[in-house]
């Protein structure tokens, strides 16, 4: 079994984690979490919906809960599960999140997930040996990056710790760093372009409520 790896000597929940702005969320965010769900015999993936991105801009950023509410319509009917826990966790940093979702979650084993594109500027990341070292990181390949990630310094310093798919499923939770490159066919959509095509798509959203399924927390539309 491919991911017996995992699971052998404890019953954990296997979940991959991706986090960004989604803004907004799109069928490639879904597309890709699929994809890595099979690859990796994941049980499920968290969304992690953030609040800010100190890497992006706040110009042009629509409020956390329209981007969280359009990520739970892309998450319907999927093992996906689309959250802002990071407010209620008052984290800023992605090395700070995963700490604490650690000691959330105890009985769960995670994975990090991420595009080649960040793979790029990860080393821009704070702490971003720290993330390395809390768990596993698979990197979807994505069209116009690969290069940049493969020569990115955090590349040359990951390498070493290079897995194919079927050794990191079977061995990355005994050891962290480990880390696999997944490739599929590609998906060019993207949040920006989309933006572009629609610049006011957060009012589609509405202003009801909608709950976080890790929080059980109301969320209200319309506010930040």
């Amino acid at each position: 079994m491919a991911g017996a790896g995992f699971r052998a000597g404890a019953s954990l929940t296997l979940t991959g984690l991706l986090g960004g702005s989604f803004n907004p969320a799109h069928g490639g965010h879904r597309r890709i979490s699929l994809f890595a769900l099979d690859a990796l015999t994941l049980d499920e993936v968290w969304w992690l919906v953030s609040p800010g991105n100190v890497l992006k801009p706040a110009q042009g950023m629509a409020p956390l809960p329209a981007r969280l509410a359009s990520a739970q319509a892309q998450t319907r009917r999927a093992p996906i599960r689309a959250t802002a826990i990071e407010r209620e966790l008052g984290t800023l940093y992605t090395v700070d999140t995963l700490r604490a979702l650690k000691r959330r979650y105890p009985k769960r084993h995670f994975v990090w997930l991420m595009g080649a594109d960040n793979l790029a500027q990860f080393h821009r990341w704070k702490n971003w040996r720290q993330i390395a070292r809390a768990m596993p990181i698979a990197v979807i390949a994505r069209p116009g990056y690969d290069a940049p990630a493969l020569a990115s310094p955090a590349m040359a310093w990951l390498r070493r710790w290079r897995q194919r798919p079927g050794q990191f499923v079977s061995g990355a939770k005994q050891a962290a760093p480990a880390l696999t490159i997944l490739r599929f066919d590609p998906d060019t959509r993207s949040a920006s372009a989309i933006r572009a095509a629609v610049p006011d798509w957060s009012a589609s959203f509405g202003t009801a409520s909608l709950r976080d399924p890790l929080t059980h927390r109301a969320v209200n539309r319309g506010k930040t």
